[in-house]
């Protein structure tokens, strides 16, 4: 649950199926109120099989009219033997380890030749624009067109990443100039996360997203697994040459970009168009607040994300200190929650369709919040670990749902609006938590901290159960 990270037409495994059409519930619909109606055909179908808000014909058209590949429409192919799918997946992994590399080369530049109150602000200072900007980022995305937007992050990102490589080659930069890269690559993530969250929905059907969600976070578990070592290998030899390695992967994930097709945002009501960001972005955050299943899950998202992430990015490290576990503990606990969250991401790319998947999401959110706190209560590192795995399968699962269920009830002239509020939660707001938490295990010690947290993240499934679109959501096409 801690990556969003940054998810058309109906492909049930080979055949377009027909999709009866169903009512939208009040604050639900894609139509605001008092625009105009769908040429009084009425509201097309919800994909999920639920009330929620309907997909617009015009994306399952735009989706079905793919240009065949091997005889075989696009459309009708599952999303991990979708050749435009793995393309993007590609790309993203590619940005990634670029990414993951990017941050280790830019740490170890700054250690060079600035003290750590130094290196620590350069690392920090992308941080600001990042969270400032990214509820603007989401404007931008429906403005602009999300493909676009990312192919313009990437292609921003390598300039610069390779410009400091140059520099490297050519001497040792001043600290001004890295201080400059880490400002500018926090605006570029406010523009990216936005942008890349709401791809998914435009690349396949709705009865693949939840697949092709579990893919993207497989891709990101991988791509922060492979970075670090990649990075650690180019630095041992020559630092510029690990800049040079994260600018040749945004590059390589730029070419792959241009050859992705998505399918193009119908004109409805709500598109973020030519007025004031001001007014599209409250006009995107009053719909998700009237949403009877986009408002919630994203309350949702937020909470578990602040019960989540203090006992798993700062706790473990306090517990280790605590018990006097050894570093290799962090290694062991951390390690296994990434493994048992790849293993979940995998589950959710086999699945591809979950029915009572609202139902799942709350349930799964229930056993991750508790086994959270059973981190901190066990004395062994063994144990610890065991624990830590089977929450980051539980919550690989039900993150995965989440962004499912939100991305595909959201309306497509609304994704990078919505995916711009939960970047913000996963990199912005759950951050700012950290200091209350820290403390809180100061005064009372490490153990209630993890305690609290799996009380907050429990808090969530709780939104959830009060929420009866929620209860009802399906991911699965009639």
């Amino acid at each position: 649950m801690t990556d969003v990270d940054r998810a058309g037409s109906s492909r049930p495994g080979g055949s377009v199926q027909p999709v009866r059409p169903s009512r939208a519930v009040p604050g639900t619909s894609a139509v605001p109120p008092g625009a105009p109606a769908d040429s009084g055909r009425g509201p097309a179908a919800s994909p999920s099989g639920t009330r929620g808000t309907p997909v617009p014909r015009a994306l399952h058209r735009a989706a079905s009219a793919d240009v065949p590949q091997d005889g075989v429409p696009a459309a009708a192919r599952p999303a991990h033997r979708d050749g435009n799918v793995l393309r993007w997946l590609t790309a993203y992994f590619a940005s990634i380890v670029g990414d993951s590399v990017y941050f280790l080369a830019l740490g170890w530049a700054a250690a060079q030749f600035a003290g750590p109150a130094q290196v620590g602000v350069v690392l920090a200072v992308g941080a600001v624009p990042r969270a400032l900007l990214m509820l603007l980022g989401g404007v931008v995305a429906d403005r602009f067109d999300p493909r676009k937007v990312v192919i313009g992050s990437d292609a921003l990102r390598a300039l610069v990443i390779l410009a400091v490589a140059a520099s490297l080659w050519l001497g040792t930069p001043r600290l001004w100039l890295l201080l400059l890269v880490a400002l500018v690559f926090g605006v570029v993530d406010a523009l990216f996360l936005p942008a890349v969250g709401a791809l998914p929905p435009r690349l396949t059907g709705p009865d693949q997203v939840v697949r092709l969600v579990g893919l993207r976070q497989l891709a990101i578990r991988i791509g922060k697994a492979v970075g670090p070592p990649l990075a650690g290998f180019a630095l041992a030899h020559h630092g510029e040459a690990a800049f040079a390695m994260a600018g040749v992967l945004f590059v390589f994930s730029l070419v792959l970009l241009f050859g992705v097709r998505v399918a193009p945002l119908p004109r409805e009501a709500g598109a973020a168009g030519p007025g004031s960001p001001w007014r599209d972005l409250s006009d995107g955050l009053r719909y998700i607040r009237r949403h009877r299943l986009v408002g919630p899950l994203v309350l949702a998202t937020a909470l578990s994300e602040i019960g989540f992430m203090p006992p798993l990015q700062m706790g473990v490290f306090l517990l280790a200190r605590e018990r006097g576990f050894g570093p290799t503990a962090i290694g062991w606990i951390l390690g296994a929650f990434a493994v048992g969250a790849g293993a979940g991401a995998v589950g959710l790319s086999l699945a591809g369709r979950i029915r009572r998947a609202g139902l799942l999401q709350i349930s799964t959110l229930v056993v991750a919040s508790l086994t959270i706190g059973a981190i901190g209560l066990l004395p062994t590192v063994t144990g610890a670990a065991v624990v830590a795995g089977f929450a980051g399968l539980v919550g690989g699962v039900c993150g995965g749902l989440s962004i499912a269920l939100v991305q595909h009830n959201t309306a497509a002239a609304y994704q990078g609006r919505v995916a711009g509020v939960l970047a913000l939660s996963h990199v912005g707001l759950a951050p700012l938590v950290f200091p209350l938490f820290g403390l809180a295990a100061e005064e009372f010690g490490v153990v209630p901290m993890f305690l609290v947290g799996a009380v907050v993240s429990a808090s969530a499934a709780a939104v959830g159960l009060l929420a009866p679109e929620v209860r009802r959501a399906e991911l699965t096409v009639r």
